[in-house]
């Protein structure tokens, strides 16, 4: 007769400790991009309102637009949009069966990386600095 193998299974699982594959980090960091996007865009709304009210506000807006910390905010709220779009069009691509395998799903995943990083980096500086 022949025997079975039981493997013990954790109970509980540790997200923090287990080593999630790349696609799977992107897709988490789709959805944290979007509610992080969506959870901003009063405050980027209010701050363009203000700077069309008045030369006076658009002064405060553009000194404090001047800070190093702003800057880097904006730096990540950018990269949080490249991000965001360059993975929705994976996702469009995956919809109609495109990188679907195990190894497409991995270079999509990359190419979306390193694409979001250049397009933040390229209109970062344009913009911000």
């Amino acid at each position: 007769m022949a025997e079975t193998v039981i493997k013990k299974r954790p109970k509980h699982l540790n997200l923090l400790v287990i080593r999630q594959p790349l696609p799977a980090i992107l897709s988490i960091l789709h959805r944290a991009s979007g509610a992080a996007i969506f959870l901003l865009l009063p405050v980027l709304i209010c701050m363009f309102q203000m700077s069309l009210t008045s030369a006076e506000t658009y002064a405060a807006v553009r000194g404090c637009m001047n800070n190093v910390l702003v800057k880097i905010i904006l730096f990540g709220l950018l990269w949080l949009y490249m991000h965001h779009f360059c993975a929705g069009i994976r996702f469009l691509l995956l919809d109609v069966h495109v990188g679907v395998d195990l190894s497409g799903a991995r270079l999509g995943s990359k190419i979306v990386f390193v694409v979001s990083i250049v397009l933040t980096l390229i209109v970062g500086v344009k913009i911000i600095c």
